[in-house]
């Protein structure tokens, strides 16, 4: 049966228009071609038309899709456990990468109030911004001095950063192999229509890359993640001491390019359904791919940090006690209450193997600090990396 996916607002689809419009005269101002991830870019970022840059509410149950910290706030909760431990051996900042609605910065506020110092929140979107300053504001208003607003990175980091579905939003190339080539895919137009377009490939980083991830299997297309690599060797640079917890979607390298999984991750997200057409409501559908775990363990290690630990979703908060969390959060005659049984089915959600619990990942890397965390006590695998 065909679902039937509800259109957008008039001032949403004459925003699309503007977007599409800007993206046709770049390629037509670079000969015809843009890269995919060039596409990519434009279509998440542009100022004031792109996915994540423009007015819409994006996230949560009136959005296109939901996070761990809009589901519950044991998420944060739990991972406040971890960061308590940590914050007392550096300077006691927390450094959010896109904070989304602000959420986890409320509970972290407010579950960290003894242990953290300052909360920076490094966020692209000026909308996005807003609305975290309002609902802290709301939520948390006795913590909100200790926040500040960042639009590029600092300097230097001397606390603990947090990723919690930042690297998936990055821009990825699209390659795809062509006996006996690699080629990478770009975006040109056919009729003012958007098509994908492949290029021989040509620069010798994504060269490589390809060689070392993609098969060499006809007609095999997938990502490469040069920005996600950039982004966390840029961390581990300019980290002086503490810790990078990034939490995404994702597999390790041979899970990420099996010899079956040959059309890639990339995906679509539209009012809470995948759309597999890159060129759907530009700018009005999030765009995404999965990370792959192997080149993230590569950035951090290369830039001279520790790789102190890599497990699923479910592992790491079940190591942390979110069940147990869970049950003192609700006193045993409230757990027939409708409050609880809804935070019992967010826990299975965060947990579940069918569910966000198996998918989801967690990876951290130190710099002068404690190696022996609670989170990866049991079930790191880090030797799938």
């Amino acid at each position: 049966m065909k679902t039937t996916l509800p259109p957008p607002s008039a001032e949403a689809a004459a925003a699309s228009e503007q977007l599409q419009t800007i993206i046709r005269e770049e390629i037509q101002a670079q000969n015809g071609w843009i890269p995919f991830s060039r596409f990519m870019q434009l279509a998440l970022y542009s100022p004031r038309y792109g996915y994540y840059t423009g007015g819409a509410h994006k996230i949560g149950a009136a959005g296109d899709f939901i996070t761990a910290p809009t589901l519950t706030p044991l998420f944060g909760q739990t991972l406040a456990r971890q960061l308590n431990a940590l914050l007392p051996q550096t300077e006691g900042n927390l450094y959010e990468f896109g904070a989304g609605t602000g959420d986890l910065a409320a509970v972290l506020l407010q579950s960290c109030a003894d242990t953290l110092s300052h909360y920076y929140i490094i966020e692209l979107s000026p909308e996005l911004a807003e609305r975290q300053k309002q609902h802290i504001a709301a939520t948390a208003p006795e913590h909100a001095g200790k926040v500040t607003h960042l639009s590029a990175l600092p300097e230097q980091f001397n606390g603990i950063i947090i990723g919690n579905e930042v690297l998936d939003a990055m821009p990825c190339e699209l390659i795809q192999y062509s006996s006996p080539h690699y080629q990478r895919l770009g975006v040109s137009l056919s009729d003012r229509h958007f098509t994908l377009t492949p290029q021989a490939l040509e620069q010798p980083g994504l060269q490589a890359a390809a060689a070392q991830y993609i098969p060499p299997q006809q007609g095999y297309t997938s990502e490469l993640h040069p920005e996600q690599y950039a982004f966390v060797h840029t961390l581990g640079e300019r980290l002086a001491r503490g810790a990078v917890i990034l939490i995404d979607y994702g597999f390790d390298a041979a899970q990420y390019y099996h010899p079956q999984r040959s059309e890639g991750t990339l995906i679509g997200h539209y009012r809470h359904h995948s759309i597999h057409d890159p060129f759907f409501n530009i700018g009005l559908t999030d765009l995404t791919a999965h990370v792959n775990f192997t080149d993230i363990a590569q950035a951090g290690t290369d830039a001279g940090l520790d790789l102190i630990g890599y497990t699923t979703q479910a592992a790491f908060l079940l190591n942390l006690g979110i069940t147990e969390l869970l049950a003192e959060t609700f006193p045993p005659q409230a757990t027939a209450s409708p409050d609880y049984i809804r935070e019992a089915a967010n826990l299975h959600k965060l947990t579940a193997q069918h569910e966000m619990g198996e998918l989801f990942k967690v990876i951290a890397f130190g710099r002068e600090i404690d190696v022996d965390w609670q989170g990866f006590a049991f079930g790191d695998i880090c030797h799938k990396l």
